[in-house]
Order: C-alpha cells, then sequence, then structure tokens
C-alpha cells in the first residue's frame, strides 16, 4: 500500500457516518418497546394551589432485551402545558430511534431523542428511566453502584399533606405518624387554619410548599416569618416563577430556607436562579430524567445551593429512579408512591422516614404482591 492509498483509506474512516445509536445486530432482534399510560388512583384527594384531583395520569416504558425488562415512567406536568396523551405521543414518535439502539450507547442515545422531542420532559423521564433501568440489570449492579453512591447515605423522605379541610389534615397528619418530618401545602386564604390543624396533631419539624401561592413578596415575608413561628424549616417557591427580582428581596430577608421548584425546572436555570434562592428542588419529570437530575445535582453544588429531590404523584416505577440519587442531596421528598392505592410495583421501601433502597439491579423493581 503506498502513501496514497492509505490516506484515502483514511479520509474515508473520517467521513464515515458515526452509528453509535445502532446495536449489533439489532435488525435481527430490535429492543422491544412499548408504552401506556397508567392511572394512579389518590388516597386522598389531592389539592394544592394549581389544582384538585382523585387520581394522576403517567406515562410508562418498558424496554425488553437479552432477557431484560426494563420500565421507566414520566409524570406529566400540567402546568408546562403537558399530558400522559401528549408524553405517549412524543414517545411512539422515538419508537424507531429506540428499537434499534444500543442501550448501553445511552449517552448519545438520550441526545438523539432530546433533539427529536420539543418539550415532554416527563415523556422524556420515561425513556431515560427504561435506558437507565436497562444498563443496571445489564450491569447488575443497583443504580446507586452504578454512581458510586452509599445507599446508607440516603436521606429522610417527609411525608406531603395537601390543602383539605382541616378535620381531613387532621387525619392526614396522624396517618402519617411513621414520618418524622412532615410538608405541608401552603399557598391559600386557608394557610393558618391548615398550619393550625397540623399543629393540633403534631410538633413535628414541617417544611411548606406555596407552589408560586403567595402573590407579592411582602405578603411572602410575612407568611415566612409567621411560619416560622409555628416551626416550619423550610419553604418551596413562595412567589411566581417570574418574579426574579422580587425573589432576590425575599432571599435577603428571609428567616428560613428558600428552596426553587418551579423557577428549576432544566441544569441551565439554576446559574440564572442562584441568587434568588438558598437551594433547588430537582424533579426527574421537570428536568428529563434521571441523568440529568445527575447533573443539575452537581451544578446546584457548584453554586453553593442546597438540594433537594422531589417528585409528582407517582408510582414506585418513578419514584425508584430519583431514589437512587437521594444519597446526594439534603432533603428528600419522595413520598409520591404512598399517596396512591394501586401501585402495581415496589422498589424503595421507607422505615420511619428513612429510604432504604434495594440491592436488586437496575431500579430493583418487582412486581407487588396482591
Amino acid at each position: 500500500m503506498n502513501r496514497r492509498q492509505a490516506l484515502g483509506i483514511l479520509a474515508g474512516a473520517v467521513a464515515m457516518p458515526k452509528t453509535v445509536l445502532a446495536s449489533p445486530g439489532a435488525a435481527a432482534a430490535p429492543n422491544v418497546l412499548s408504552a401506556q399510560v397508567v392511572r394512579l388512583a389518590l388516597r386522598h384527594t389531592w389539592t394544592t394551589v394549581m389544582s384538585t384531583s382523585s387520581f394522576r395520569d403517567v406515562v410508562q416504558v418498558r424496554i425488553v432485551r437479552d432477557g431484560i425488562t426494563a420500565i421507566g415512567e414520566g409524570a406529566p406536568i400540567p402546568r408546562y402545558h403537558e399530558s400522559a396523551v401528549s408524553a405517549l405521543r412524543a414517545i411512539e414518535s422515538v419508537r424507531t430511534l429506540l428499537e434499534r439502539a444500543d442501550l448501553q450507547q445511552f449517552v448519545p442515545l438520550l441526545a438523539e431523542v432530546g433533539k427529536r422531542i420539543p418539550g415532554e420532559w416527563a415523556a422524556k423521564a420515561a425513556i431515560a428511566g427504561a435506558v437507565a433501568d436497562f444498563v443496571g440489570q445489564k450491569l447488575g449492579l443497583p443504580l446507586y453502584r452504578y454512581f458510586g453512591l452509599d445507599p446508607s447515605a440516603a436521606p429522610l423522605t417527609t411525608m406531603s399533606i395537601g390543602i383539605d379541610t382541616p378535620e381531613m389534615t387532621r387525619q392526614k397528619v396522624s396517618e402519617a405518624a411513621d414520618f418524622p418530618v412532615l410538608k405541608v401545602k401552603v399557598g391559600l386564604d386557608s394557610d393558618e387554619a391548615t398550619i393550625a390543624a397540623v399543629r393540633a396533631v403534631t410538633k413535628k419539624p414541617l417544611r411548606v410548599d406555596a407552589n408560586e401561592g403567595w402573590k407579592n413578596k411582602e405578603v411572602a415575608l410575612r407568611k415566612l416569618h409567621w411560619l416560622a413561628g409555628q416551626g416550619v424549616e423550610l419553604c418551596e417557591q413562595p412567589l411566581p416563577a417570574e418574579q426574579v427580582t422580587e425573589a432576590k428581596w425575599l432571599r435577603a430577608r428571609s428567616p428560613m430556607p428558600i428552596f426553587a421548584d418551579e423557577a428549576c425546572l432544566r441544569l441551565a436555570d439554576i446559574p440564572r436562579i442562584a441568587e434568588t434562592c438558598h437551594g433547588v428542588n430537582i424533579k426527574l419529570d421537570k428536568c428529563g430524567g434521571i441523568f440529568e437530575a445527575h447533573k443539575m445535582i452537581a451544578t446546584a453544588r457548584a453554586h453553593g445551593l442546597k438540594v433537594m429531590l422531589g417528585c409528582m404523584i407517582s408510582s414506585s416505577v418513578s419514584i425508584a429512579a430519583a431514589a437512587h440519587l437521594s444519597p446526594l442531596v439534603d432533603y428528600a421528598d419522595l413520598d409520591g408512591f404512598l399517596l396512591i392505592g394501586n401501585d402495581s410495583m415496589q422498589s424503595i421501601t421507607v422505615e420511619r422516614g428513612k429510604i432504604c433502597l434495594p440491592s436488586r439491579p437496575g431500579l430493583g423493581l418487582v412486581p407487588r404482591a396482591a
């Protein structure tokens, strides 16, 4: 071979298109993908500033290959114009890509999914969860081991108390007797009655989530001072997400840490809001899944912020994906699967508020016993 021939071969190799997303032998044995909308029935009617409901619809993805069944789930958030139907449609739009992909090459795969699906972050979270579950099972590792984490470092999770009548609020608090810390939804004119109902039953530490319910900074500051006197440790999203200047003002005067929730959707939001809060609430359904959440945790730490892992009302499938990252964070609010009555799978357990991670590979999911 002369020099000109060698250079020609090299040039051809450089020009060759990449096929990193194609699984070897995929034409003969593609990944088998299915997706469906699942309706989760709530144990109690769930009310926040934004909505009231007795059920939640989520989307689940299953991928079968090499004797492995991997599952992921996303809980669409109506505030961001997502629904289970639109999430399902988004997943179907990348079916061929997912069926032909080498799932272990998930970095370019999920990047391509992100390019092809505008928005629909819950759909992306479901896909990422299924891919992560597959990779963990293929390697024989629970995902916290894949990320190099110590399961004993998983934090306590709060139990959430939705807005309700004083009588039902007291009942919900009594049902949460095993949880050392409670999270109470506020943000309405009924805040004082809600906290009074909680305090009639327990003296436990509380955290509150206003879900953007206080519409100006002076009201928010007054509420925060009053809540501090009621034994509240921190507050999530006291002001509407778009009130950035007001949030900086409130952060400088707040008697307790403020955590951004609706103002912190994805990684790029963190540098922008770092001066408006003391910490961020990261949710897989907002950011696009477990791998994006992992990046967000590191970015928040780089900006000196505390980190909470939150969730939507979800089944054990979605909660497990977040829980495997929980040894990295300061606070957890991963009780979504405890709020439903028809969870078909199980993974993590909660013992007196402590998140207990499974030793099974991947997400560690198994069918729930009847």
